[in-house]
């Protein structure tokens, strides 16, 4: 199919380069900052940069919108499209209504549920995309695009996939913060970021094999209450840190039997 990407972030830099590897045609890269576009466009060769959101004369079926979810409305507003071309947008919070106002186009949502950094590679075909189309039309030809680049592609309407997408936060971004808080309070005292490492793995392992709330350790499932208080009191000079200490305490606590 012939692609076009609006954006040129790390999801569009990823699935970019996963939709060229898997056959498809990238025909344009449109960012409103040349130095990104004109970057994307290169590793996407024969990709050409383009600088404006008529995209009227670009030769593609497919536009993908893959920009961040505060500029999907602006962007929404603003692009025009080949008569008949389908647009999606790659959010995971933001409905498929969206992009319901954009003249003669189809539209659709096309999530890969992932977290993306430029300078790590993914592998694509374990990536779950999440599907949305405002008729079975364009479903299918998404899904035949999405079957081209992962084994894990499901229908997931608007409602759901906002329901994942916070439990995706919950799951990586609120997980990351807390490991780099776990590494600060490492740095502070002097000792080597590698002594978590195991700890991290096999948390995450076991994890993975039951349900969290099951295999839950710590002084808080346990109530230890000294620890707790000592905890507390090294982190006398990080207000916000105990805050979060004790928010976290608590819902372990909610969500265990006294043991």
């Amino acid at each position: 199919m012939k692609i076009t990407l609006i954006g040129s972030g790390n999801v569009a830099w990823h699935l970019g380069l996963a939709l060229q590897q898997a056959g498809h045609d990238l025909v344009a890269v449109y960012s409103p900052t040349a130095a990104h576009r004109e970057a994307l466009a290169k590793v996407l060769h024969p990709a050409k940069a383009v600088d404006s959101l008529d995209l009227r004369a670009i030769d593609a079926e497919l536009f993908v919108i893959a920009v961040p979810d505060a500029t999907i409305a602006s962007v929404a507003a603003a692009i025009q499209v080949p008569e008949g071309a389908i647009v999606v947008h790659t959010s995971g919070s933001q409905p498929l209504a969206a992009l319901q106002g954009i003249a003669d186009a189809r539209a659709g949502v096309f999530y890969p549920l992932q977290t993306f950094s430029k300078s790590k590679a993914v592998d694509f075909s374990t990536i779950p995309i999440l599907l949305e189309a405002e008729d079975e039309q364009t479903l299918k030809a998404l899904q035949e695009v999405a079957n081209t680049i992962s084994k894990e592609v499901h229908q997931v309407d608007s409602l759901k996939r906002k329901q994942l997408h916070l439990a995706a936060v919950f799951a990586c971004n609120f997980t990351n913060h807390l490991l780099g808080i776990s590494r600060q309070l490492l740095q502070q005292a002097a000792l080597p970021d590698t002594l978590l490492q195991p700890l991290i793995q096999e948390t995450i392992a076991k994890a993975m094999l039951s349900h969290p709330f099951q295999v839950q350790t710590g002084p808080a499932v346990r109530h230890d209450q000294n620890v707790i208080e000592e905890h507390l009191r090294l982190l006398q000079d990080q207000p916000l840190y105990q805050q979060v200490y004790q928010l976290l305490t608590q819902s372990i606590q909610d969500h265990s039997p006294r043991r």
